[in-house]
């Protein structure tokens, strides 16, 4: 689970998690997803098509504004979703 610590341990750019996932709330096919840490303590989901890098879709993907997929997808407490970046 990731909490306000462990999103303050990590560095700008760090990945906190990926994968492939197919859910219709992101997409009618199947997404790779990344998220990734912020410079100041934040962080964001994005995904793109399954095809892409994890790089790719760190940089260029769309992000994700769905809090309940963003939770689904990075199990997170209250105090490090408040640093989730919209």
């Amino acid at each position: 689970m990731l909490t306000l610590n462990k999103l303050k341990e990590m560095k700008y750019k760090d990945i906190i998690g990926t994968g492939v996932v197919h859910d219709n709330r992101l997409y009618e096919f199947p997404v790779r997803w990344v998220a990734i840490r912020g410079i100041i303590h934040d962080w964001a989901l994005y995904y793109h098509l399954e095809d892409k890098s994890i790089d790719y879709v760190s940089t260029s993907g769309d992000k994700c504004f769905t809090e309940e997929v963003i939770r689904e997808l990075v199990p997170c407490d209250d105090e490090a979703f408040k640093w989730y970046r919209y």
